[in-house]
């Protein structure tokens, strides 16, 4: 039964991926200068959205509602909405904008992967994963505008995920333009971490409760953290940094 149930709940979860408090209620943050679009260009737009396909982006098929904090900062909290596409059962990858409007902008990518692969990292590399167990079973992490059943047949699969996080756009600092160089982003992972103020703010516009979603969630097994992620909570720290010494690395066919 529970084989034959889940091609419905995708069904379901695709059916209303973009309808209910699933988008357009999210302001950008900042406003980029530049010029208003000429009718050209406007003209050579709608053409191309005739004429070209967007087959990558076609393949995104789910929308999730969380909250991010700069590596080493964690005082430097923001609301993230992440545009997602399933590669395999093991691996999704996703495009993250600071709101779901039209004039959203692209701040960042996340990479997520199971707790399969995750294993199979070396632990440098685990340092710069954040689990997703206490974002799911805090009710914080939500997939706006689907059934219920759906989203939490879906945080069932993302509960011991792991996620990679660059932001390349800090629009939380008001910065009008991508600058600086991107920044390694971590998940929350107890309570009284995340400001309770961006919670209620999110809750409002989406006419969601994560206190309610908490409760709805109890049934999900709690998951270990594999050793390795989360690294920050240790004081281990990665950032970017520049260098003048930097030698790219051999392309290979």
């Amino acid at each position: 039964m529970e084989k034959n149930l889940s091609p419905l709940l995708s069904g379901l979860a695709l059916l209303f991926l973009f309808s209910a408090c699933g988008g357009n209620n999210t302001d950008s943050y900042v406003k980029a200068p530049g010029g208003e679009k000429t009718t050209k260009t406007k003209v050579l737009e709608a053409g191309a959205d005739l004429l070209q396909k967007k087959t990558p982006l076609s393949k995104i098929d789910a929308y999730l509602n969380g909250f991010h904090f700069y590596n080493g900062n964690l005082q430097g909290q923001m609301e993230a909405h992440h545009y997602v596409t399933q590669l395999n059962e093991d691996l999704h990858q996703a495009v993250m904008y600071d709101g779901n409007g039209p004039n959203s902008k692209l701040m960042g990518v996340e990479y997520i992967i199971s707790e399969k692969l995750f294993k199979t990292l070396p632990l440098e590399e685990r340092k710069l994963w954040h689990s997703h167990h206490h974002e799911v079973k805090s009710g914080t992490l939500i997939a706006p505008g689907i059934p219920e059943v759906a989203e939490h047949e879906l945080m069932e699969k993302l509960v011991s995920t792991y996620g990679k996080i660059f932001h390349t756009w800090h629009t939380d600092r008001d910065l009008e333009l991508p600058l600086g160089s991107p920044m390694l982003m971590m998940g929350f992972t107890k309570d009284g971490q995340l400001n309770q103020e961006l919670v209620t703010d999110r809750d409002k516009r989406f006419n969601v409760s994560s206190q309610e979603k908490r409760k709805q969630r109890e049934d999900i097994p709690m998951p270990q953290v594999i050793e390795g992620a989360n690294a920050w909570e240790k004081g281990d720290i990665r950032q970017l940094q520049f260098t003048n010494n930097y030698n790219a690395p051999e392309h290979q066919h």
